[in-house]
């Protein structure tokens, strides 16, 4: 890498902590590129690059969750650890993708936890978890999250997917939850099945997504508030 290249590389990371990242990966897209093709189309998987920027939880406010019926504490949640966390990652990497625009390169932020038009796949046109997975961050854990050894999965992630010369920060993490099953057993609509994370299994061997999200339709209906999180609160990662 010459020294135009590491100075880009200094100057993105820099800008992504100084904006608020707790987190921040490179990943190299290329292994992934027919999943992204069939997930998002062309338009996504023509970028080589993905920058992963991650922000961390507040513990106080994940550590409410078994009280989440608590109206008070269902709105803390989705205000705090929602809301204002992907406001707050969407500016990050709109920020980031107007800085690379400006010097040359091509960039795309992908909006944090948003769901794609096609509602029947339960499933955002980019995986955040993918990139971040493929950048070193973190592994696929049991609840398909993506479980980062310093915060366990208590992380939103937002993507820019580039083509600006940035050097891969890392490899695919191996899984590390080993026997645990907490996040299976804790469950209120059993959507896990256990299996740990296989590239070439169906999400659906470990994860049944449309079980979750009409829970927390059904939550919505009845309380006015959809909040659930308990796989996130229960991770022994997070809770350390």
């Amino acid at each position: 890498m010459n020294y135009q290249a590491m100075q880009l590389d200094a100057r993105i990371r820099g800008n992504a902590e100084d904006w608020g990242a707790d987190f921040y990966g490179v990943a190299d897209l290329t292994p992934a590129r027919d999943f992204i093709l069939w997930q998002g189309g062309e338009r996504l998987a023509q970028y080589p690059k993905a920058i992963s920027i991650g922000i961390a939880l507040l513990n106080p406010i994940v550590d409410q969750l078994p009280k989440r019926s608590d109206k008070a504490v269902a709105m803390e949640y989705r205000h705090h650890a929602y809301d204002t966390v992907n406001d707050l990652l969407d500016s990050i990497a709109l920020r980031l993708s107007s800085s690379l625009q400006r010097q040359g390169y091509r960039a795309l932020p992908i909006p944090a936890s948003k769901r794609a038009v096609v509602d029947e796949r339960v499933a955002a046109i980019f995986s955040h978890k993918l990139a971040a997975h493929l950048a070193g961050l973190g592994w696929i854990g049991k609840s398909c999250l993506l479980i980062t050894p310093q915060a366990g999965p208590r992380v939103r992630w937002a993507t820019v997917l580039t083509d600006a010369p940035l050097k891969t920060t890392g490899e695919a993490m191996a899984e590390r939850c080993k026997e645990c099953q907490k996040c299976v057993e804790i469950c209120p609509q059993a959507a896990f099945t256990g299996r740990p994370f296989r590239e070439d299994e169906p999400r659906e061997a470990r994860y049944d997504a449309k079980v979750c999200e009409r829970y927390l339709k059904e939550l919505e209906e009845k309380t006015g508030y959809g909040v659930c999180g308990l796989c996130l609160y229960v991770c022994p990662y997070g809770r350390r």
